[in-house]
């Protein structure tokens, strides 16, 4: 605000903010008015005391507006670091959840295995000591997942790892049952072309777990052998053997030491010894088709498909006298002769692959995205069924599954992926006191 002087008085002094704005100012008499008067003496100590009272203001102002930007900058960091912990957190809880729900599905993995053991009237002290331990754990799973972090992680980790390895050993005592789910894939290895096949022994020893490796489906007489899983892995070849024919497809299978083949452009079945590193016998399949005539729904001169399982080897094809149905037929392991056949009323143009387990073929609806196991027929009662069993196509084309008893795992070529599922099996095993 402007002040304006009474006559015989001025200005004196004014004392304004950082920003321009008057805080006070001083009006006293000119110099040579009353100077002597004790109102004069009066006006210069209430000015002096203006004068110190305004330079703390000013000092105030400057403390308060650096303090000010402290504490801005403060609360930016404060703000920063809020986030960053709360990130933090989240990540926890969702990597947590992440390690208890693959828990929880391993557990559920292990649940339909329970009936099977209740069946071992023997052994009812252990399966209700198993039963109890599965309840206390499932329990104890689902209240990590209402409230993560109560349970430690690793502790859980180690009594189902122990629960499964006990229930593994019990498995061990059961034969053959129907397939009810299949879990995975596993991805072992990525090589070689888009089709191809690779298979271990069913009937090998425990301790022996040779694997062998045949790129592409035609054109090739070459298979790669390797001593171990971990060997196949690294790339380590243990030996190579160069067949005397080429091959059709990639349905091959190793039983007991020896590869049988489908000989390419025919039906005939060729059986080579790999200790020999000879042809052990030959046999054509009367009326099988043969290169593209009755192949799976990716062709690949898949027309017949060998294969084993528990109860031995098989060779699943289609005739023109069946329609192009598929044809199931049991082999002699040794002369290639067929045992017994079954007709299907499958197409055999229509199915992706199929498999054996326990005397019964599984067969899926397709090789690419979206593929499951859609039909069944039993040699046992020469019966079938339509099935809606899912797995995951993880690299959208299969050119090859194969089941093997020993490991109770499939086998499969995935669009240049080697790759294993895991099967479970409901079994019924009936004791000497059932009628």
């Amino acid at each position: 605000t402007q002040i304006s002087p009474k006559e015989g008085w001025q200005v004196y002094s004014s004392a304004q903010d950082p920003d321009g704005r008057c805080i006070c100012t001083v009006v006293a008499p000119e110099q040579n008015l009353c100077s002597r008067d004790a109102k004069s003496r009066q006006l210069r100590q209430l000015l002096e005391k203006v004068q110190n009272m305004s330079q703390s203001i000013e000092v105030l102002n400057l403390r308060t507006q650096r303090d000010f930007q402290y504490v801005l900058k403060m609360e930016t960091q404060m703000k920063g670091l809020k986030a960053k912990f709360r990130q933090i957190e989240d990540d926890r809880k969702t990597l947590m959840t992440k390690h208890f729900q693959e828990l929880k599905e391993k557990m559920d993995e292990l649940l339909p295995l329970i009936p099977v053991l209740e069946q071992y009237k023997t052994d009812a002290k252990l399966i209700t000591q198993f039963k109890e331990e599965i309840r206390n754990l499932s329990t104890v799973l689902t209240g990590i997942q209402e409230e993560i972090g109560a349970y430690d992680y690793e502790e859980l980790h180690q009594r189902v790892v122990n629960l499964e390895t006990r229930l593994r050993d019990c498995m061990k005592k059961l034969t053959c049952g129907k397939l009810m789910k299949i879990t995975g894939p596993i991805t072992v290895k990525i090589s070689g072309t888009r089709f191809g096949a690779w298979m271990t022994d069913p009937l090998a020893s425990e301790k022996t777990n040779r694997v062998w490796y045949m790129d592409s489906y035609t054109n090739n007489k070459i298979v790669r052998e390797y001593k171990s899983i971990a060997d196949f892995v690294s790339g380590a070849e243990s030996r190579t053997y160069n067949l005397p024919f080429k091959w059709a497809g990639t349905n091959h299978v190793v039983y007991n030491g020896s590869l049988y083949f489908n000989k390419y452009q025919s039906n005939i079945i060729i059986k080579y010894s790999f200790d020999t590193g000879r042809v052990l016998a030959q046999r054509s399949l009367e009326y099988a088709g043969f290169h593209n005539v009755y192949p799976y729904t990716w062709g690949g001169f898949s027309d017949i498909d060998l294969m084993a399982d528990e109860i031995g080897l098989w060779a699943v094809y289609a005739t023109n006298q069946n329609a192009g149905n598929i044809v199931i037929s049991q082999l002699n392991q040794d002369t290639l002769e067929v045992l017994k056949s079954w007709s299907t009323g499958y197409p055999k143009r229509s199915a992706g692959e199929s498999f054996m387990i326990c005397g019964t073929l599984y067969v899926t609806n397709s090789h690419l995205t979206g593929a499951k196991v859609y039909y069944s027929y039993s040699t046992k009662t020469s019966t079938y069924e339509y099935t809606d069993i899912p797995f995951h196509n993880q690299y959208f084309h299969i050119s090859m599954l194969d089941y093997n008893a020993r490991d109770r795992a499939l086998y499969a070529w995935n669009n240049g992926h080697q790759v294993l599922f895991n099967v479970t099996l409901f079994h019924i095993i009936k004791t000497e006191d059932d009628t």
